[in-house]
């Protein structure tokens, strides 16, 4: 955070102090003070916060390393000069972004950006950019890239080379103090921590990103056959595939002697049937009608006597045989068969 004072006259700083408020109401806490050559920071900000500017030239910047969630708020640089009352201050908002991952997952194949962006207020000018590779903590650094933007005016392009060469690019803005790159086509031998330096003058910004890189699975086309010798034992396998041959060479057997079971099953059937229907035929008695008939003599004479007279009926059998044969003669209204009139048979 920059605090500088532009004077055309030398002055002589005696005292500089930074407070820090994260709120209007909130009490403010020293950041750090100096005072007599010598820079004290106060409080949490101790161990994470120095003079970096040169106090000689007015210049009482500061640095706050690993910046927290809870350093948002308003810093307030205060600048007291020799023999005299004049204090120039100086104001910075500080804004804490959320945590980028510094831990990245990507796949065998595919291509992962590695973000590295200095945040300031000030307008500072980035003087390099590096980018160096280790598979591990002791492990000996390689270069993935380097980035000299006076060297690299003409040319346009970052330096990069070894294993990384026409694998690594620089998509970050510069001018806005972004260094991050683009790893394309991982290996699996990429896997380790990337770290980024932005130097911006005299100061130095870095990140470390670990990069864990995870084998694709293969994609294999599942079928059953790809399946039975994961299920099944080799001797099991070779039982099946034989029962499964033994029943094709004797599937034509078994139509035959199911096709000939059929038959038999419909003679049998063919002859039950018309044995019953003889049995059935037999089993009927001949059919005998019986009928009564009374002339209309007989009732004429029943009338004209005035007393009932006993009518008999003797019931012959007739087969059926004889319903369509015609009468032999016509009846004698006299006597049928010898008998009286009275008493007639038929």
């Amino acid at each position: 955070m920059g605090c500088v004072f532009q004077s055309a006259e030398e002055k002589h700083v005696t005292k500089v102090d930074w407070m820090f408020s994260s709120g209007e109401r909130v009490k403010d806490d020293f950041v750090l003070f100096y005072y007599a050559n010598i820079s004290v920071p106060v409080g949490r900000f101790q161990n994470r916060a120095r003079l970096v500017g040169d106090i000689s030239h007015h210049d009482g910047s500061l640095l706050l390393q690993n910046v927290e969630e809870a350093d948002q708020g308003t810093y307030t640089c205060e600048i007291r000069f020799k023999m005299e009352s004049l204090v120039f201050k100086k104001a910075v908002v500080l804004h804490v972004l959320p945590e980028e991952p510094t831990e990245l997952m990507v796949h065998v194949g595919d291509s992962t950006q590695m973000g590295c962006v200095f945040q300031s207020t000030e307008e500072k000018h980035v003087t390099r950019v590096d980018w160096m590779f280790s598979p591990g903590e002791r492990a000996k650094e390689e270069i993935v890239l380097r980035y000299y933007p006076k060297l690299n005016a003409s040319k346009g392009y970052p330096q990069n080379w070894g294993r990384f060469q026409n694998r690594v690019n620089l998509v970050g803005d510069i001018s806005h103090n972004d260094g991050s790159i683009r790893l394309q086509g991982v290996k699996e031998s990429d896997g380790g921590n990337y770290t980024c330096s932005i130097h911006l003058g005299n100061l130095t910004f870095r990140k470390t990103i670990v990069l864990h890189v995870i084998l694709k699975e293969p994609r294999t086309l599942v079928t059953p056959a790809a399946l039975i010798p994961e299920i099944l034992g080799g001797n099991q396998l070779v039982t099946i595939v034989g029962i499964i041959c033994t029943t094709i060479l004797l599937l034509p057997v078994l139509i035959l002697i199911v096709k000939r079971t059929h038959r038999n099953k419909s003679s049998v059937t063919s002859t039950t049937l018309v044995r019953s229907l003889e049995n059935t035929n037999k089993a009927h008695p001949e059919k005998h009608i019986y009928s009564s008939i009374t002339t209309q003599e007989v009732i004429d004479e029943e009338e004209s006597s005035g007393k009932p007279e006993a009518t008999y009926m003797t019931m012959h059998p007739v087969r059926p045989s004889l319903r369509s044969a015609p009468p032999s003669g016509p009846l004698d209204n006299k006597s049928v068969g010898g008998m009286p009139k009275s008493e007639q048979a038929f």
